[in-house]
């Protein structure tokens, strides 16, 4: 099975740059989306032999997420059952036979670290969440996580230390989820690689230079390691800032 998760950051206009020519070459079992900034009723993919699924956040504009999928899901659950997390349209969790998929994007600090102290809440709440379903059966989440783990995963760590994704209170929520038993799983294929990124400011010609992060991920239930077969990120993909991550699976 193949899933591709991808932050559009504003799917109308990602549409206009080659959206729909990507879906359809990839031919995922599962795509998901982060960022949609749209409304209900505001575009209309036409995406035979996939099933629907979206999100919205209250606010126009803002945030949201979606998922496409071959396969018909047992259940479908938007948000994390939490008022306070699901004003903002950022999660959804499909129930299939033998494994949940969650699409998350998960909220940013913000300059001066404004969010910093929900952003610290949102990483407890949707941990125990991901626990609570674990329970059932194993789970697959993804999307983009607003942080780089380690120094390897950003172009320039000395200079982003205190910056919002690159703080050592994110990190460090980040090493708690794995320590947790979750699997990183481009990490899980390559551990030393460097220079793989997923996101890179529209600012600085920071693409043009690789001066990026490694924000977008993958993240299994560690009992899925033997059904892992391969974590990608494909950087050559443009139409947003960040580009797609995949995930092979038996």
């Amino acid at each position: 099975m193949k899933f591709i998760s991808w932050n559009v950051n504003g799917l109308r206009a990602c549409v206009g740059k080659g959206f729909m020519e990507y879906f359809k070459e990839a031919d995922a079992d599962i795509f998901c989306v982060q960022e949609t900034k749209l409304q209900e009723g505001q575009i209309e993919l036409d995406t035979p032999g996939y099933y629907q699924y979206w999100n919205y956040a209250k606010k126009k504009g803002y945030s949201g997420t979606a998922i496409f999928t071959k396969q018909e899901p047992i259940s479908v659950q938007y948000g994390i059952g939490i008022e306070e997390h699901d004003q903002e349209g950022r999660v959804i969790t499909l129930e299939f036979e033998d494994f949940f998929f969650t699409t998350v994007y998960t909220p940013n600090s913000q300059s001066e670290l404004a969010r910093l102290d929900y952003r610290m809440k949102w990483e407890d709440d949707f941990l125990a969440f991901q626990k609570e379903l674990e329970k059932k059966k194993p789970v697959i989440f993804c999307g983009d996580l607003n942080v780089a783990h380690k120094e390897i995963d950003l172009k320039n760590p000395k200079t982003n230390r205190k910056n919002a994704g690159f703080t050592d209170e994110e990190r460090g929520k980040f090493s708690h989820l794995l320590e947790q038993g979750f699997i990183d799983t481009f990490r899980y294929f390559y551990p030393e690689q460097e220079g793989i990124y997923s996101w890179w400011s529209y600012r600085f010609k920071a693409r043009e230079k690789n001066a990026g992060w490694r924000i977008d991920y993958f993240i299994t239930s560690g009992n899925l390691k033997e059904r892992l077969q391969d974590a990608k990120i494909d950087t050559e993909i443009l139409g947003s800032d960040h580009c797609p991550v995949i995930l092979e699976i038996q």
